[in-house]
Parts: C-alpha cells; sequence; structure tokens
C-alpha cells in the first residue's frame, strides 16, 4: 500500500522555521583525514534528524592547537584533500555543512569557513579579527580577510567564492539565509554578523575554537545572547570539545544555539563523545520583528544598506515538507516563565508595575480613596491586592480602600464570602449593596420579559447587572473622592468579554488591563509564597484561586451547574496562547495551530509552570484548536475592537504586549477577522 503524504501543515518548513545544529566532533591533533570522517559522521547524524544547517568548530579539518604545523604545506595539502572528502560525502546529504580550515591563497593562510551543501562547496569565508593576545597568537600563521571581497579561491579542485561579503540563501526555500564568521569575530566591537544580519541573514553561524577557562563560558553564552538580540537573528555557535591539543590549554565543547536573545539548545560541555544540538530556529518569528522595530532598518540605512555589497550565494536545498517534530519548547503559558527562577523575577516585576502604576495615579489624581468592586473572583481579588499594597507603599492605611461587594441574581454565597473574607483580611472598608431590585425596576422599566418572572437570562439581563455595578462605583467614588480602580484583564479585553462604557470595560484606571488572566493567577500565587501578605489573607486567596471563573450573571440551570466563563468563550489558557502569537508576533493563524499542536498536544510532554495544578494539566488536540481558534479571531478582529479603542489608562506589564490603543495595539473598530480565517481553513489538514 502507498505511504499517504503528511499534510504539508505539520512540517516545520511550511511554518518558517529552520532546523540548525551546533556539531562537536572528537578532534585530532593535526590529522585532516580523521578530522573529515569525524564531520562526515555528525553530518549524517545531522541528516537522519532533518536538519538544515550544522556548524562545525573553528578549523575543525585542519585542527586548531597545532601551532606552527599550519604553515606545513603537507598540513595545507592534507586539508585539502580532507575538504574533498567532505565534499563528496555531502553529495547525499540534506543539511548544509559549515565546516573550519585553514587554506591559503595567493601567498597567505587564512583561518576561513567552508560552506558545503550536496556535493558542491557555496563559497569560503575568512576570519576578519585575529585575536594576537594572551594565549593566542594567530596573526603568527594567518592573515586577516578584513576588505576581502568579491574574490574567488581553489579548493578541493572548484574555483569558489572567497571573501567577508557572502551570504547564502536556498532559492527554494525562502527564509532560509545565513551568514557565518569565526570566533574572535563576536568578540569584537563590531562583529562582521551584525552586516550579515544588516544584509538580510536571518541565521548567524559561528565557528569557535574558544579554549575554557574559568568563567569564560558564560562569557560566551553572553555574547551569543545579545548578538542573536541585538542584530535580530538566530544565532548558532559551535566551539571545539575533546581531542585538541591540551600543551597549555583545554577545551569545553561548548556549543548553542539562541534566537533573538533566548537560549533554544546548549550542548554537553567537557563531553569525550561527538555531539550534535538541534534547535529549529523561527525564522518567520525573527523577519516579522524586523519590520516592527524600525530602529533595525533604520541601521541598515546608516550603515550602508550592507546588501548591496553583499554576495547572496543561492544554492537548491530541496526540502521535503515532511513531517519531522519540532525542536524547540513551546510554552503552554507564553506570558508565564516555566522555569522557576525567572516565573519569580517576571512575577515581581509585573506586581510591581501595576503597584507603582496605579500609586502614581492615585497620587496624580489627588483622590483620597481607592474604590473598587470585589466579587470574590480572580481579577478583582488581584485588583484589590495591588491596591492594598500602593496604601502600604505610600504609608497610608488599608481603609483608604472603599470595597464594595454587589450581589446580583446568579452571585453565589462562595464567592460573596470569599469577597468578605478578603476584604475584612486586608483591612480595607467593606460595605454592601444588592443591586437586585434596581436590576429589577431597570427590567420592569423596559419591558424585559424576566420582570414577568420569565427566565430570560439574555445579553440585556447580564449588562444591567454589570451596568449598574459600575454606574453604582462611579457615583461612590465622586461622593468619596476617590477614583474607581478597574479590574478587567488583558484576556477579557482581547475577546471583548466585557460591558461596554457603563460596565466592567470602564474605570479611572485599568490596573488588571496588561496582565492576561493565565498570569493573574501566577501573580496571587507568588504573592502567596513571597509572604506579601499574611496567613490569613493567603488562605482565602487560595479558596479564590480554587473557584471556577465565572462571571455570575445567570442563575445556576436546573442541574446546579453554574454559568461558566471558559464553556462560552474557550479556555482561557488557549485564548492567551492566541492572544500572544498574534499581538506580539503577527503570526498566522495556522502557524499558531501548529504551535498550539505542539504545545498543547500531551499533557504529559514538557515543562509546566511552577505551583500549576496537576488537576488542571489538561491537553487539547487540533480540531479543539482549531474551533476555539476560529472563535477568538472573530470576537478579536470583528466583534471586540470598539471596547478596546475606548480603554482607560492601565499600564503595560508584559514584553507578549498590550491592548491600549495608545500603545501596543492600533486597529480599526470595523475590521473583518475573513483574512485570518481563510488563511486558518487554507493552512490546516
Amino acid at each position: 500500500m502507498a505511504k499517504t503524504k503528511a499534510h504539508p501543515f505539520r512540517s516545520i518548513h511550511t511554518h518558517g522555521l529552520i532546523r540548525v545544529g551546533a556539531c562537536t566532533p572528537r578532534a585530532s591533533v593535526g590529522d585532516a583525514a580523521a578530522n573529515a570522517t569525524e564531520t562526515i559522521a555528525l553530518a549524517q547524524q545531522g541528516d537522519a534528524a532533518h536538519a538544515d544547517l550544522l556548524v562545525f568548530p573553528e578549523l575543525n579539518v585542519t585542527s586548531y592547537a597545532i601551532d606552527d604545523l599550519h604553515l606545513q604545506t603537507a598540513q595545507q595539502r592534507a586539508t585539502d584533500a580532507a575538504i574533498a572528502s567532505v565534499v563528496a560525502a555531502s553529495a547525499k546529504l540534506r543539511p548544509v555543512l559549515v565546516v573550519g580550515a585553514a587554506l591559503p591563497r595567493n601567498g597567505r593562510l587564512y583561518n576561513c569557513a567552508v560552506v558545503i551543501a550536496r556535493g558542491q562547496i557555496l563559497g569560503v569565508v575568512p576570519k576578519t579579527f585575529l585575536p594576537n593576545y594572551r594565549e593566542y597568537y594567530e596573526k603568527r600563521w594567518f592573515a586577516s580577510g578584513a576588505g576581502l571581497t568579491g574574490l574567488d579561491i581553489t579548493l578541493a579542485g572548484e574555483t569558489v567564492p572567497f571573501g567577508t561579503d557572502l551570504l547564502f540563501a536556498a532559492s527554494d526555500l525562502a527564509p532560509f539565509i545565513f551568514h557565518t564568521e569565526i570566533c574572535e569575530d563576536y568578540w569584537a566591537p563590531t562583529p562582521p554578523s551584525t552586516m550579515g544580519a544588516l544584509a538580510g541573514a536571518l541565521i548567524c553561524c559561528n565557528l569557535s575554537a574558544s579554549n575554557i577557562v574559568v568563567g569564560k563560558a558564560r562569557e560566551r553564552a553572553l555574547l551569543c545572547a545579545s548578538q542573536s538580540a541585538r542584530a535580530v537573528c538566530g544565532y548558532v555557535f559551535a566551539a571545539s570539545g575533546p581531542g585538541e591539543s591540551t600543551t597549555d590549554l583545554a577545551w569545553d565543547g561548548q556549543a548553542m544555539i539562541h534566537e533573538m536573545g533566548e537560549l533554544l539548545a546548549e550542548s554537553t560541555r567537557f563531553g569525550r563523545e561527538r555531539e550534535l544540538v538541534l534547535a529549529d530556529v523561527d525564522t518567520g518569528r525573527i523577519a516579522q520583528e524586523r519590520m516592527r522595530v524600525g530602529t533595525f532598518n533604520d541601521s541598515a540605512r546608516l550603515a550602508g544598506d550592507p546588501e548591496l555589497r553583499f554576495r547572496r550565494i543561492a544554492f537548491e536545498h530541496k526540502p521535503d515538507f515532511a513531517d519531522a517534530g519540532l525542536l524547540r519548547e513551546i510554552r503552554r503559558f507564553p506570558f508565564v516563565p516555566n522555569t522557576p527562577e525567572r516565573l519569580d523575577d517576571d512575577c515581581y516585576e509585573a506586581f510591581n508595575i501595576q503597584v507603582e502604576g496605579l500609586l502614581k495615579r492615585f497620587v496624580a489624581s489627588r483622590s483620597e480613596r481607592l474604590v473598587i468592586g470585589v466579587s470574590g473572583g480572580l481579577d478583582s481579588t488581584h485588583a484589590l491586592i495591588v491596591a492594598a499594597k500602593v496604601m502600604d507603599r505610600l504609608g497610608l492605611p488599608r481603609d483608604r480602600i472603599l470595597g464594595f461587594t454587589m450581589p446580583g441574581f446568579a452571585t453565589s454565597d462562595g464567592t460573596k464570602s470569599n469577597a468578605w473574607a478578603l476584604m475584612r483580611a486586608l483591612g480595607i472598608e467593606g460595605a454592601e449593596i444588592d443591586i437586585r431590585p434596581a436590576a429589577r425596576q431597570m427590567l420592569a422599566d423596559m419591558g424585559h420579559p424576566f420582570a414577568d418572572g420569565e427566565p430570560a437570562y439574555d445579553v440585556t439581563f447580564e449588562n444591567v447587572q454589570a451596568g449598574l455595578r459600575t454606574d453604582y462605583l462611579f457615583r461612590l467614588a465622586n461622593q468619596r473622592a476617590g477614583i474607581v480602580v478597574g479590574t478587567g484583564d488583558l484576556s477579557e479585553l482581547a475577546l471583548g468579554w466585557c460591558t461596554y462604557g457603563v460596565g466592567d470595560q470602564m474605570s479611572h484606571y485599568g490596573v488588571n488591563a496588561g496582565v492576561p488572566k493565565t498570569l493573574i493567577q501566577f501573580l496571587i500565587r507568588w504573592c502567596i509564597r513571597t509572604n506579601q501578605y499574611d496567613g490569613e489573607t493567603d488562605s482565602i486567596l487560595e479558596s479564590i484561586l480554587a473557584t471556577e471563573i465565572s462571571p455570575e450573571l445567570v442563575p445556576a440551570g436546573a442541574d446546579g451547574a453554574i454559568q461558566s466563563t471558559e464553556a462560552r468563550i474557550g479556555p482561557y489558557a488557549l485564548n492567551d496562547f492566541f492572544l500572544h502569537y498574534v499581538v506580539r508576533h503577527g503570526m498566522a493563524p495556522s502557524k499558531i495551530a501548529f504551535f498550539a499542536l505542539h504545545a498543547w498536544a500531551d499533557a504529559s510532554a514538557g515543562r509546566w509552570p511552577r505551583d500549576f495544578p496537576v488537576a488542571g494539566r489538561v491537553a487539547y488536540d487540533l480540531p479543539v484548536i482549531r474551533e476555539w481558534l476560529e472563535k477568538f479571531l472573530v470576537r478579536f478582529f470583528v466583534t471586540s475592537q470598539f471596547k478596546r479603542s475606548a480603554l482607560p489608562n492601565g499600564a503595560k506589564v508584559s514584553s507578549g504586549g498590550a491592548l491600549s490603543p495608545r500603545g501596543d495595539w492600533r486597529a480599526p473598530s470595523d475590521g473583518t477577522a475573513q483574512v485570518w480565517l481563510e488563511e486558518l481553513a487554507r493552512g490546516l489538514p
């Protein structure tokens, strides 16, 4: 039976990802043939793993620590023969190979990167900056490639492009464009990869033979991360490992892959065996970021448009668009770090951004009080504990906060008791206003069927309650010389899950407007874990975290089930995932679905953030992801923007983005989701 061809949706290449590898071969001391054998073995391993690009250490074919042997004719001829054997072996292999060799040209010897693909040499890039300090004496043997452009070199019987002006680009896989530099080049104040990135390279490669001394590994990691962030690129770094001469130096085999400042993969240091580390670099994300950051284009213009000076060496890559999995971690909660140390750092910053934002507004408005509706739900709870910290920081009594619980037709005893318990524990001034009489009167005045005893729980029924609560809060703030603290969060604003105008969309300051629902849960847990309040408050916060998310506007059904927000609008975990990739990265819906599938398909795979309840660790398959993504796109692009266009002030909290019409997100209120829905339909199986 013929094998069914996988749908291209499953391929990383469909979504602009390139699989790159950093190689740590077992080196020899000057045995070029043995080094070539190691190179070929790793190339075959990379081919089996569907790699597109493999980067080897500096001078990995020749050997690095052989000192004056570099100048020996026999050594140079052995290197040429070894390169020829690697070229021949590459003919039927998928990956492009970037290998290191010492090569003579026109009476000089150069420390080079040789780029090889499918049986041919694409080009040779010489090292620009030669270290000649401390333990390095490279100028004793090598000439700098600085200023060498438009030249050729004869190598392994071929005449191929030579110079520091080379970019390599796949003719049949548009995002696959890379630049190469060598070791010291990225230690320089002006790394050649900066010009390569400005000329269009999305991936930058570094072949290194950097020796190891205490602390140097941290410095190399810092340089890789910073260069990938500053040049807005993927950065592949491969360094010499076991087998180099240890006459005076030692080698640790550090290899790393970064993308825009983020570490994707790293090797085992001080290993004894050859190693290949792989990761999928998201060139689509890189290209989007460059478009968003005008500084990148300005830098290219100020540098005289480097793309005009580079030779772009085209090659045929022959991608097969097979399902090769995904070799990068996709966080289930992109607004929430999944490592304990980063989670604590981010929660500390997010919480204090909110506190400082509300504190400034409170002081600047010369208000006497903060007025807040306290429902016993997540959002109002978090807004209230932020307000309490504001008073603490200003040295004011917490009873300057006026908390009002306003039960309606569906308010449960549990949330109401939690609201009161929290207000008492925090020591604020609490009060209760039953909105049901006013709501009944308004519904009767409108001739709503509920006033005649019918169970008509439509949007009008819900919004009458939401609007009355906000109306009361504003009038109470007028009466008590206060400002209304908004409690609605970023996720609700994305989905339009708020009542416009005289409703929970409006306040004097939206303290939660920059915080998604998924992050709010972790911020409350962080407050508990770091003892921001007292034990009594902590126990109430735990109870609130365990309560199902509900607007509590519609009475429970005959089966006793309460109104569920997530049953109506979808899981907040998925909605926040969609939100991040739409707003922060402008990602196509089919790619968002691809990432969501890899993040959520298997609840047992990958890391969950610290303190995330085991019972909540669920999985979502592609049909579920597609269903909620389609609904998200309609709510986000069509039905909700007019609400976001009239938002009150509120501090941006996450680099993942915000929805203020004065900041990250500016869009027409009369838009359509058709473009996004059609792309999703085309891209999915």
